[in-house]
């Protein structure tokens, strides 16, 4: 490979990371927005109370702008609820209709607007790192133009996210929305790792280093399950965090130490669950851990997710035992995103194994 290429791909390897690390640290912010109650801190998107720089005090409002933007918002959930209705999607659609949520409005707080526009701020810096990954990888397509067309796709995959974003705060918060925002946040972290990985793969071929691990396909598929159990127990962790925003709601955001009194079946499931999942990764490290000096870069990387399951167990604890401190939430969704990130990239790395001589016991 001639060093211009391999200028290219390093270059565009360092913006690719470090929009992925930006996409991460937009979960976190995203968590921050939520534990603190000020997702409808911007009644409106993308401005905020009609202005790119929102108010500090409610004296800046018109006296009856709960009404003007009560009013944008039911406009813009029919427009939502016909496209529903024409997907098919018709009880959706009606239960939107219905939903006499929408038409409340909360009352100004300079606090929550600033951190809900903080947060859409950040989410503009995401769109623009990932139109700069896009146009690093266009100097690729001559070498590998998938990654040019995957960039492509997060380009899109960000401007639904964008949309999806506009319909959480026109329907007032609407809790399936929020989890389908969240996955699909998943979803473009994978998709960023699988574009770092696969540029990373045409140094390593031409290079011939970083040898690939000699491991069976069964590492691969157990490891592909958890990831599966790792998917479905964040949408359990939505669900509790859905009950636990209608319980913060209804106590003023008060009295957190009663919160968790309040889950329901779910809570608990969610819990057990957890174990299960770490039990799962316990025992597929137990089995990796011979064959460390194979790759130490895969077994590195699983050590760094072990330490990332016990610390997210650790803080669901704190968060069961001492009264779910604020802090905490968005911490424990943060850790769980991180978790979903390294079990895809070492499951892409087991993946390049092409012998296989480890059996499990």
């Amino acid at each position: 490979m001639n060093q211009k290429n391999l200028k290219n791909i390093n270059s565009f390897r360092r913006v690719c990371l470090t929009t992925t690390v930006a996409v991460f640290l937009l979960i976190l912010i995203g968590g921050i927005v939520r534990s603190t109650g000020a997702g409808m801190g911007c009644p409106d998107w993308p401005k905020c109370f009609g202005s790119w720089v929102p108010p500090t005090s409610v004296d800046q409002l018109p006296a009856n702008y709960p009404e003007i933007y009560v009013a944008k918002r039911v406009e813009k959930n029919e427009r939502f609820a016909s496209l529903l209705t024409n997907m098919g999607f018709a009880h959706l659609a009606e239960e939107i209709r219905n939903d006499e949520s929408i038409h409340e409005q909360e009352p100004f707080n300079a606090t929550k607007t600033w951190i809900e526009y903080i947060n859409r701020l950040a989410g503009a810096v995401i769109g623009l790192l990932i139109i700069l990954t896009l146009v690093f990888s266009i100097k690729l397509r001559s070498i590998d133009s998938k990654i040019m067309w995957l960039s492509v796709l997060s380009l899109v995959l960000v401007l639904f996210q964008g949309w999806l974003g506009s319909i959480v705060v026109s329907t007032n918060l609407l809790h399936w929305m929020i989890s389908v925002h969240m996955i699909v946040a998943l979803f473009m972290v994978c998709l960023l790792l699988y574009i770092y990985y696969r540029s990373g793969k045409l140094i390593a071929k031409n290079h011939q280093f970083d040898l690939p691990l000699n491991i069976s396909k069964k590492y691969r598929l157990l490891l592909g399950v958890g990831i599966l159990l790792m998917v479905v127990q964040i949408i359990l962790g939505t669900q509790v965090r859905e009950q636990i925003d209608l319980i913060a709601s209804n106590a003023a955001y008060l009295h957190r130490s009663s919160w968790i009194d309040e889950l329901g079946l779910i809570y608990y499931i969610h819990r057990t669950y957890s174990l299960i999942i770490l039990g799962l990764h316990l025992f597929i490290g137990y089995q990796l851990f011979p064959y460390r000096g194979q790759n130490v870069k895969v077994t590195s990387h699983y050590v760094v997710l072990m330490a990332l399951f016990v610390t997210v167990i650790i803080s669901g604890a704190i968060m069961a035992y001492f009264g779910i401190p604020a802090f905490i939430q968005p911490l424990h969704l943060f850790l769980g995103s991180l978790i979903i990130g390294f079990q895809y990239y070492i499951w892409l790395e087991l993946g390049q194994g092409k012998t296989a001589s480890i059996n499990i016991a």
